[in-house]
């Protein structure tokens, strides 16, 4: 009696550790490459629940005040797909080396993404390099 005991109580833990959300994204860096002072610094990180409970982004924050992430509203089921907005201020000049960090309900909980690239100044071609 106690081995069926525990062999249910073991196969109940195992299906509730499978039955989790799973955030896949496209990409997890976003490269601007370089682009001129005061352009559009608005990019998307697009990324799919590929596990099968619904996925819930509770925060998403910005290891600086210059980039403002925006989390999607509600919930994303099991294999729909969304998106995380991510602005940049393109007002300044110099190397962009951020991580945007995403929390939810996740098999991975924690998630940090990247975005990188290069503000140049006016007057400057952004086929130029400021180095």
């Amino acid at each position: 009696m106690k081995k069926v005991v525990l062999v249910a109580i073991a196969l109940i833990i195992g299906m509730a550790v499978q039955a989790q959300a799973k955030i896949d994204f496209k990409s997890e860096t976003i490269d601007y490459g370089t682009i001129a002072k005061g352009s559009d610094g608005v990019r998307v990180f697009e990324f799919t629940n590929t596990g099968d409970q619904p996925l819930i982004i509770s925060d998403v924050k910005s290891s600086c005040g210059c980039t403002v992430p925006k989390k999607p509203n509600g919930a994303v089921a099991p294999g729909e797909s969304n998106t995380i907005e991510v602005k940049y201020d393109t007002n300044r000049v110099g190397p962009i080396r951020k991580t945007v960090t995403v929390y939810s309900n996740a098999s991975e909980p924690v998630k940090a993404l990247k975005i990188k690239g290069e503000v140049v100044a006016d007057g400057k071609s952004v086929m130029e390099k400021t180095h």
